[in-house]
């Protein structure tokens, strides 16, 4: 087998769909799993759905997500969109300004593959109208096959307005062979004459896609089921330049819980909505390769090497895969408890600014024990604000029902007492005393167990459960645990 050749071609439509990332890296897995290329092309022939900073945005998030390309588009340190690789230019408005396309098309028009069709959008729009009340389904009816290319080119000097359309043959067996789908095989007459070339002299996808695909010398074609329809089309066009056509893997697409296709309207959708809550790259990266794919062991943490190494076309699922997101917090959390201290304080400090927790003074010491206390329950990021909010109140609300009835016991303000009377005892609250209180508090009063913990952590969080009880007095300091307990001694 020749080199292997992959890509990753998205529209820059909109931000990065969670789909879309983790089409990019199955591609990208099986280009380093067989020491091949992965290249990204961006297709931008429908200038109609350009979306101003999409393109930068699909960038980054690769980027973020470790999702590398050997060729194709990046950014330099300045933000300026360049090209690296030999079979540039890698995106599809230059290559059609360039005019790569004009000499394909003209093959297809010689060699009778192709055809000048003048219809206008009014007689399409009719026609389409009508098969539907017949019960036809929608498909253009060859009007323009039988015009000459001498009258087609007559027509054109004369002004008339057209499109290029790919002539199908009549009756003819088209046979798909795909990693994942199987054998497909598909009539023509149950095809349309797909446009190739439109009204604006742009290349539609699927004319541009072939011809890219084979000049940058593409022997996989790893993309999302939604182009399962129109690979007969795709494989008839290769054979009618009489190329080589790739291997074909169509992906089963990304559903949600309902087993719907994942929605912008019900679902977070774009890797930037699962950036900003506080995903890892990692945890993301490693979820996203288990939706639709399964190793042959058990393991469910897998490392971006070890995914190298296992993954796989013949475990890729033929349905669809469910995005769980209880199954990607776990996978999440996994990566979340093995960070550092001190690296997780870096990640979960601008969640705290945000929510105007914290501001640039926030002692460094702090933040590092702030993330080593609730390491362990974090799911995302974000989730810390919530998680440490009692730490920045004034005043703790105790509403679960366990910790009214500890904080409401007869001795709950002999143990706020002691407690202030040991803080008076001190400048500030360390490590040391942190520690040692309890200990202190029990000596002087006598209470010991639940009869201690219990109402002295619902003074302190509002709840009986929580963080280590040691790091949270650490963390509210002097004057936030005086204020606690002396409304309540």
């Amino acid at each position: 087998m020749s080199d292997i050749r992959v890509r990753f071609a998205p529209s820059p439509t909109g931000y990065l769909h969670i789909g879309g990332l983790r089409t990019a890296l199955y591609n990208y897995l099986f280009a380093r799993q067989n020491g091949g290329k992965f290249i990204l092309r961006i297709e931008d022939t429908d200038r109609t759905r350009f979306v101003e900073g999409a393109l930068e945005n699909l960038i980054n998030s690769l980027k973020w997500a470790g999702v590398e390309y050997d060729e194709g588009v990046f950014l330099d340190e300045s933000g300026k969109v360049v090209e690296k690789g030999d079979c540039g230019p890698y995106i599809q408005s230059v290559r059609q300004s360039q005019g790569i396309y004009d000499e394909y098309i003209e093959k297809l028009l010689e060699s009778g593959h192709a055809y000048y069709c003048f219809c206008t959008k009014e007689r399409l729009d009719n026609l389409r109208e009508q098969q539907k009340s017949d019960g036809i389904i929608p498909r253009y009816d060859g009007l323009c096959r039988s015009v000459s290319l001498e009258e087609a080119k007559q027509r054109i000097a004369n002004g008339e307005e057209y499109v290029i359309r790919l002539k199908l043959p009549v009756n003819t067996d088209i046979v798909v062979e795909d990693l994942v789908k199987g054998k497909i095989v598909i009539n023509t007459n149950d095809m349309d004459d797909q446009v190739l070339i439109k009204s604006d002299g742009f290349p539609t996808y699927h004319f541009a896609v072939v011809v890219d695909d084979h000049l940058m010398g593409i022997t996989h074609i790893v993309r999302g089921d939604e182009w399962l329809p129109s690979t007969p089309k795709h494989v008839y066009l290769y054979e009618a330049f009489g190329w080589d056509t790739p291997v074909f893997v169509h992906l089963p697409t990304v559903l949600n819980k309902f087993r719907k296709k994942l929605s912008k309207r019900n679902d977070d959708v774009s890797v930037d909505d699962f950036i900003n809550q506080g995903y890892t790259a990692q945890g993301l990266v490693n979820y996203l390769a288990l939706v639709g794919w399964s190793p042959e062991g058990n393991d469910e943490i897998l490392s971006m090497d070890e995914l190298i190494k296992q993954f796989s076309f013949n475990r890729v699922s033929k349905t669809g895969g469910i995005f769980d997101r209880d199954k990607l917090n776990w996978v999440n959390a996994h990566y979340i408890r093995e960070m550092s201290d001190e690296d997780l304080a870096s990640k979960i400090k601008p969640y705290l600014q945000e929510a105007k927790m914290i501001d640039d003074a926030y002692p460094q010491e702090k933040l590092n024990l702030l993330a080593a206390t609730f390491k362990e329950s974090l799911d995302r990021l974000m989730d810390i604000t919530e998680q440490a909010a009692f730490l920045f109140e004034d005043k703790v609300e105790i509403t679960e029902e366990d910790a009214i009835e500890y904080s409401s016991k007869d001795h709950v303000s002999d143990l706020a007492s002691a407690f202030i009377e040991e803080l008076s005892g001190i400048e500030e609250v360390d490590l040391e005393f942190a520690k040692t209180v309890m200990k202190k508090i029990q000596k002087q009063t006598g209470i010991k167990g639940k009869d201690l913990f219990m109402p002295v952590r619902a003074l302190l969080t509002g709840k009986v459960h929580g963080p280590e009880l040691v790091n949270v007095i650490e963390l509210l300091g002097k004057d936030k645990l005086i204020k606690r307990l002396e409304g309540l001694k």
